[in-house]
């Protein structure tokens, strides 16, 4: 599996940093619809579902989380901890998002708005989801 982590170019002096992100050249899709989680109990784990075809990236832009990634052959742990980071997470790939640090604000920038009907809720439907598509 290729984990994709894109580092955003900050832009800074001595007032501060700031990230400029903007489709189809720092993000590498149309960004249809922005949310973020913060004030993430301890020992809650997000996400536990994969898209049919919504990509995303996902930012930790304050504190630090680690996301798990399944591509239905590979599991890999992903940390992310720095603001100028992006995870990017294709369709087809189940993800949870787990281990947030107290301060932990979890930026998700996706391809598309929010559908109920692109979402695979059930990993049993995401494994055999990914098997049919290796068969094509």
């Amino acid at each position: 599996m290729q984990v994709i982590k894109y580092v955003f170019q900050p832009h800074g002096d001595e007032r501060g940093q700031l990230i400029a992100l903007e489709e189809f050249r720092d993000i590498p899709f149309k960004i249809r619809r922005v949310y973020y989680m913060y004030d993430t109990a301890e020992g809650v784990t997000r996400g536990c579902h994969a898209h049919k075809s919504l990509e995303q990236i996902l930012v930790c832009i304050h504190g630090s989380c680690k996301i798990r990634l399944d591509n239905g052959r590979e599991i890999k742990v992903v940390p992310l901890e720095k603001p100028y980071e992006g995870l990017y997470v294709s369709s087809l790939m189940w993800r949870e998002m787990y281990d947030f640090s107290p301060d932990a604000v979890l930026m998700v920038l996706a391809s598309k708005p929010y559908d109920e009907s692109d979402y695979i809720r059930s990993y049993d439907e995401f494994r055999e989801a990914v098997k049919n598509t290796n068969v094509q």
